[in-house]
């Protein structure tokens, strides 16, 4: 049942990346689950709703109900209510992309964004996703909070960017990582550019409350607007959204709650 379990998610995840379907000897190859498991695996998530199959023999894709449940579950912890005004605000202020990150345990997902841009070139990444730790501003931004020793060992954990994956300035070693991090340290924010994606750059704050992370909050946009003058100007606006939400993040179930004694 545990390994059942193990196959079934893996694939949901997989799909997750796959907006236009896979077929199934893909998913098992590359998910090293025998064809016909595999096949009465999707079988089962089809009759539960999760997936769909796009004609007889064809791809398999997502439903909109793991992103439902999500929605739902987002909605009910009441960080939408929350966040939402206060990303908002700095998105208008910024013009930029603004998104919110949780950490949760020994990751951080993207969890809320608000788009300042309302015109042009719009970046806008999708929601739900675990942030790259070696290669993203939201990344940097939980990891300089912490100790070298424990920030490597959960980016060794998740494994480094490829540049090839995402900017040319992805690092890809150890000494390049704790450079971005002692840099992040030093000014109070991280910042980057072209190592999440070509040609964009973000700059990421954390959320913290009893003196830990509980989140982080980034502005994102193209190198030619967010420029590293540009960031420099947002910084006291970004550190103000964090400092502001830090408090208030005790009305939502979905933030960690600090260790005891630290309430």
């Amino acid at each position: 049942m545990t390994l059942a379990l193990d196959r079934g998610l893996a694939l949901l995840e997989r799909l997750c990346g796959q907006p236009d379907g896979m077929p199934l000897t893909l998913l098992a190859d590359e998910l090293d689950i025998p064809h016909s498991a595999c096949h009465r695996l999707l079988a089962e998530l089809q009759r539960r709703g999760y997936v769909r199959q796009l004609r007889s023999q064809g791809d398999y894709k997502l439903t909109a109900k793991l992103a439902s449940l999500g929605l739902g579950f987002l909605s009910s912890s009441g960080i939408v209510d929350i966040a939402e005004p206060l990303l908002e605000r700095l998105a208008a202020e910024s013009g930029e992309l603004v998104r919110l990150s949780i950490v949760d345990g020994d990751r951080l997902t993207w969890v809320a964004k608000a788009q300042g841009v309302r015109k042009g070139l719009r970046y806008d990444p999708d929601m739900g996703m675990d942030a790259r730790l070696s290669c993203t501003a939201s990344g940097h931004a939980w990891l300089f909070t912490l100790s070298d020793e424990r920030a490597l060992e959960l980016v060794t954990r998740q494994g480094f960017g490829s540049p090839k994956e995402y900017g040319p300035r992805a690092p890809t070693t150890v000494k390049a990582l704790l450079g971005y991090l002692n840099a992040a340290r030093v000014r109070g924010y991280a910042l980057i550019d072209e190592v999440f994606a070509p040609g964009m750059t973000a700059m990421a704050a954390p959320v913290t409350r009893a003196g830990e992370a509980i989140g982080v909050i980034s502005i994102a946009g193209p190198r030619q607007r967010l420029s590293a003058a540009r960031m420099r100007e947002l910084a006291p606006i970004l550190l103000n959204a964090t400092a502001e939400l830090g408090p208030i993040s005790r009305a939502s179930t979905l933030f960690g709650r600090p260790p005891l004694g630290k309430a």
